[in-house]
């Protein structure tokens, strides 16, 4: 599974694409609202990112959908093989 640096650059690679801010990003930052205030569709492409580079992804596993950076950085932890 991959490393949070891992997980950090596909984040930072969507922001750049976004035109959104990577400055300050932090595992507190949310996600939506005053956050990276990621729409739905933002959400989605940012989803279909880590599932190309990781074979999986927060957002559709079926639990919650993933609401802080730390949120996305926790899944692969936890998904990671013990």
């Amino acid at each position: 599974m991959p490393s949070a640096d891992q997980t950090l650059t596909v984040i930072t690679q969507f922001l750049a694409r976004a035109d959104k801010s990577a400055a300050d990003v932090t595992p507190a930052t949310g996600l939506y609202g005053d956050g990276l205030e990621l729409d739905s569709l933002e959400a989605a492409e940012l989803s279909a990112m880590l599932e190309d580079e990781f074979g999986t992804d927060p957002f559709s596993s079926g639990d919650e959908l993933p609401q802080t950076v730390g949120d996305v950085l926790a899944f692969y932890e936890v998904a990671a093989p013990a």
